[in-house]
């Protein structure tokens, strides 16, 4: 199952690093990524592969809430289905 994972908040060294690592940690493949620094609000996209991870979506939605509160941001997961829909015109 592929997931959506978003990251918004004031731009600060090591945003990119820590959320890979906890990605990494729960053996999450990171198949695409975009991110940018705008007027220093650092926002990040990323379409990751939860096929082979160690923790269900749910649990994993906490686990990048916490990391969120540690650093700074704002940090979202979703199926990319429920994602796709909520993002239909």
């Amino acid at each position: 199952m592929k997931a959506i994972v978003s990251v918004l908040g004031k731009d600060r060294v090591g945003i990119t690093a820590a959320v890979c690592t906890k990605l990494a940690e729960n053996n999450i493949n990171i198949l695409d990524i975009s991110q940018t620094i705008m007027d220093g609000n650092f926002s990040m996209v990323m379409i990751v592969d939860m096929d082979k991870a160690t923790c269900s979506i749910k649990k994993m939605s906490g686990v990048l809430e916490d990391l969120g509160k540690e650093i700074g941001q704002i940090i979202r997961i979703q199926r990319e289905d429920i994602f796709d829909a909520m993002h239909r015109i």
